[in-house]
């Protein structure tokens, strides 16, 4: 009997493992259309408009489960020297070792470590982000579309960060601590 109980819960492990790596599998890949998604961002400073900004160059892994969001995930990995505000001389000042030292810290990544349903339309997506060799949580709010046509997604994702929890201190507080940050993409599947 003991042989019948033991065999019975090795077939019982054996399928929860398959579900969990069935459900695993069904978070479906999908690809950021580059030419038509930019991860940009706003900083204030005393007396003068918000400085805007985005990175030109970056990387993406995101997978998304429908019915199961908790099993959704994405990273990104951004080149810190293709930072663009417009403005050369302050895109050489801000790649400097005063803000992204972007010679000793080439690329600035996030990694989601959670997603959450808040309602039809939005997720907010947990995850470490890591600046300036410095790893930190930070929550992001992502408003999904699923009506920009078939299989593709529009997502737009919003969050702040506070730039001194990385060490990024410089012009403080003349220069604001809260960095806006806004990934607008359209992403298909594979």
């Amino acid at each position: 009997m003991s042989m019948f109980r033991r065999a019975a819960g090795r077939a019982a492990l054996a399928a929860a493992l398959l579900g969990l790596a069935a459900g695993a599998v069904r978070a479906a890949p999908y690809v950021l259309d580059p030419a038509r998604s930019a991860i940009r961002f706003e900083i204030g400073a005393e007396g003068y408009p918000l400085t805007r900004g985005q990175f030109r160059k970056f990387t993406s892994n995101l997978a998304v489960d429908f019915d199961h969001p908790a099993r959704s995930k994405v990273s990104f990995k951004v080149e810190a020297a293709s930072l663009d505000t417009g403005l050369p001389m302050l895109d050489s000042y801000v790649r400097s070792d005063a803000f992204l030292n972007t010679e000793r810290f080439p690329a600035v990544s996030f990694e989601s470590t959670s997603v959450e349903k808040l309602d039809d339309h939005r997720v907010q997506v947990t995850g470490t982000l890591t600046l300036l060799g410095v790893s930190r949580p930070e929550v992001f709010v992502v408003d999904v579309d699923q009506s920009t046509g078939k299989g593709a997604l529009g997502l737009t994702a919003r969050g702040h960060i506070h730039r001194s929890d990385f060490g990024m201190t410089a012009g403080l507080p003349l220069i604001s601590d809260d960095v806006a940050i806004t990934v607008a993409a359209l992403a298909d599947t594979q």
